[in-house]
């Protein structure tokens, strides 16, 4: 066919849109209404009073959403000012009336880029991050009060509980923010360090704000273990999102932060596997704007050149010295170091990520009546240094280079290849090995986990002949592992004496699959069924659909469905069959008895939730954990019957494909996709919606909720469609 007729056919195809979230990369209109003449007195006052007060703003609209009685407060440390007109400000939407909020959010968080000329450092900073650990998401705001522009603000999610929500799964646990350390407290020895470990717990409370309830006692046992049982930390810190936090921030000079000699601005949160995580917050200053700490006077040499391991002998900070004591851990640092490098800089794709969000808010800047710097300082900014605020290109061009010309850069990582399983078709409750080619390394080691909420489990790996990895000393190193009825998520980590390298790269936030199945499986699920399936009466209820792919008919009497490991009989089967190569369709939904067809007695959660299918022996057959399903989108697994699961168009009762397509496309929408063409990554601008790319067959090869990049280095060459609700933007991969 030809290929405009190949176009032409994908867009009559179905396809799932999102509603636009308050954070999309855009800019918000906010416009607050103060009964009060003299709210900016107000908010000053209330900010001098240091008392956490709000002023009670009569509405707020949000892109025109309005709610009311929301409550605001002034905040920053040197980025507020009582002169300022344009002050940062914090709106909680919540604060008068329970539950109101923005797209689920109940809180937004406005900087006013005081240092900041080129006006992108906080959100490019945080759209980088978020493609290797937890962080805010980040947005623009042009504000008004009762009807006078203050300005253009960057828009910021707050690190609170709709963040932990979204990337942990333990909605509720110990949580700090740390933000005052370096004071001297009467009875506790000298100023308090970064992370450092007191007998009394009373001393952490001049240092740390406690954002859960009584959990001093866990902070304090999380911080005896850092200090004095270190070879224990792994029980009680995520070493792997520590380490993307700290080589993140160095990478781009981000001192205002854990990593420096004058750290604060980062929260610490438990999670459900007992382990504390540090989590990145306030980058308005990152890019080698925030330079206190450093040896005066700082010059740009200073900034290009910061040492890697910055901090690494001060004694005050438990943070750098204990994780730097570990040349394991070192290694690990560099590489996660040396990903974002090439992801994100030796590219140069920073740059045109920068390029592109001032060409967004160009207008925005020029016309703010309070900007404290002019047009000029703007556009130059980029590259050049405004004001002794360096340039984000003319800093990392050079750190770039300095990097790449390091001996921990130098150094020849290990190289992982041929990954495979043994059998290679894995059935549930069997044991097997995985396997991977790895040259030029002394030590691998495979994490390995059943589910989202896990931990991944740590297990050397061994060339020498008694781990399913063949020969002795052939460069194939193996692990042997059990497993039951749940798909497999695993990496791999390998290094020698002078250099480390994951597999995949960004792991642990990214990794592979290994589905796990038998003849009868959990095909597909959806339980955010807004509008996409209706059941017999016509409703739009959750649903899971059953493959037999077996070559003869099963007949499903004493089997059960459940969505908990607990009660695995939760609902039984009657008698019905299911026939060879066949489908059967159960909804989720407490109608049993009182509808035609399967219906459960209970209902699935969109959040997160397992499915477990079980046998008339109470053996489970297959299980299925999936955390934040999309509305109307199928959680399939893909080859049909067979593949590991993962988001697509459902395919309700019929065979998974990624065989979608897009309808209603403009071409001439406003998303920007850039580079373009490209080898390697693409990055995303302007997407209102959740984000798909497909093929010239109309086969969906991505999807993604919220997206900024895509990696496309492992694509076949050749032309794809990326759309984003009524926008596509063509795309060549070469």
């Amino acid at each position: 066919m030809p290929k405009l007729l190949l176009f032409a056919a994908l867009i009559y195809l179905p396809f799932l849109s999102f509603s636009q979230d308050v954070f999309d990369i855009g800019i918000r209109n906010i416009d607050i209404y103060f009964s009060q003449t003299n709210w900016d007195d107000s908010l000053d006052i209330y900010y001098a009073n240091g008392l956490s007060e709000r002023l009670i703003a009569d509405s707020i609209l949000i892109d025109g959403l309005m709610d009311a009685n929301v409550g605001i407060k002034y905040k920053g440390n040197s980025s507020y000012n009582v002169a300022n007109v344009k002050n940062p400000m914090n709106i909680k939407l919540d604060y008068v009336n329970n539950g109101q909020s923005i797209d689920g959010y109940n809180v937004l968080k406005l900087s006013n880029g005081f240092r900041d000329p080129s006006f992108v450092r906080e959100v490019l900073s945080y759209e980088m991050a978020s493609e290797y650990m937890p962080s805010p998401k980040a947005t623009y705001a042009k504000v008004t009060v009762n009807g006078t522009l203050i300005g253009l603000y960057t828009c910021v999610q707050s690190i609170d509980d709709d963040f932990t929500n979204e990337n942990f799964y333990e909605r509720k646990g110990p949580f700090f923010k740390v933000d005052n350390t370096g004071v001297i407290v009467p009875g506790c020895s000298g100023p308090l360090g970064i992370l450092e470990y007191y007998s009394d717990t009373n001393c952490y409370q001049r240092a740390y704000e406690m954002e859960s309830t009584d959990d001093w006692t866990e902070l304090g046992n999380f911080l005896d273990t850092l200090n004095n049982h270190f070879t224990d930390v792994e029980n009680v810190m995520d070493i792997d999102r520590t380490l993307w936090m700290m080589a993140f921030e160095n990478l781009i000079v981000g001192l205002d932060g854990p990593i420096n000699s004058i750290p604060h601005n980062f929260y610490l949160f438990k999670d459900n596997n007992a382990r504390f995580s540090p989590l990145l917050w306030d980058m308005n200053m990152a890019f080698g704007t925030f330079t206190n700490g450093l040896p005066n006077p700082v010059t740009n040499a200073d900034l290009q050149e910061l040492d890697i391991f910055h901090e690494s002998t001060n004694s005050l900070n438990k943070l750098t010295t204990q994780i730097f004591s570990s040349d394991r851990y070192k290694r690990m640092y560099v590489a996660h170091m040396r990903t974002i490098l090439n992801e994100q800089f030796v590219n140069n794709s920073y740059s045109t990520r920068a390029l592109a969000l001032q060409q967004l808010i160009d207008t925005e800047v020029n016309t703010d009546p309070n900007t404290f710097y002019s047009y000029t300082d703007f556009t130059d900014n980029i590259s050049t240094s405004v004001a002794n605020i360096i340039g984000i290109s003319e800093l990392m061009i050079a750190r770039a280079s300095h990097l790449q010309g390091l001996a921990e850069f130098t150094a020849v990582p290990p190289v992982v290849t041929n990954i495979s399983t043994s059998p290679t078709n894995v059935l549930p409750h069997t044991t097997i090995n995985i396997t991977a080619q790895i040259t030029n390394s002394n030590y691998a080691y495979l994490g390995y986990r059943y589910t989202f909420a896990d931990k991944f489990e740590k297990l050397q790996m061994y060339d020498d002949g008694m781990h399913g990895d063949g020969t002795a000393g052939d460069g194939v190193y193996g692990a042997t592992i059990n497993i039951d009825a749940r798909d497999v998520q695993y990496y791999f980590y390998a290094e020698n004496t002078d250099a480390g390298i994951f597999s995949p790269e960004r792991a642990e936030k990214e990794y592979h699959q290994l589905p796990v199945v038998g003849g009868l499986v959990i095909n597909e699920i959806m339980a955010g069924n807004v509008s996409a399936v209706p059941d017999q009466n016509g409703e739009y209820d959750d649903w899971v659909e059953l493959y037999n792919g077996n070559n003869f008919s099963l007949n499903l009497n004493g089997y059960y469905l459940s969505d908990n490991e607990n009660d695995l009989t939760k609902w039984t089967f009657p008698s019905v069959t299911i026939p060879a190569n066949g489908y059967l369709i159960v909804w989720c939904d407490t109608a049993g008895g009182t509808q035609s067809g399967l219906h459960t007695t209970y209902r699935l959660s969109a959040d997160q939730e397992e499915v477990y299918l079980t046998d008339p022996t109470n053996t489970v057959i297959d299980a299925v954990h999936y955390v934040n399903m999309p509305s109307d989108k199928g959680y399939a697994r893909v080859p049909n019957g067979t593949g590991a699961m993962q988001y697509q168009t459902h395919t309700y009762d019929a065979t998974n494909q990624n065989g979608t397509g897009i309808d209603n496309v403009n071409l001439s929408g406003k998303m920007r996709v850039y580079p373009n063409p490209s080898n390697n990554r693409i990055y995303v601008l302007g997407a209102t919606e959740g984000v798909s790319v497909f093929n010239m067959m109309g086969q969906e090869v991505f999807h993604k909720k919220q997206v900024k990049s895509i990696d496309i280095s492992n694509w076949e060459n050749g032309i794809y469609f990326v759309k984003s609700g009524n926008s596509v933007v063509k795309i060549i991969k070469q």
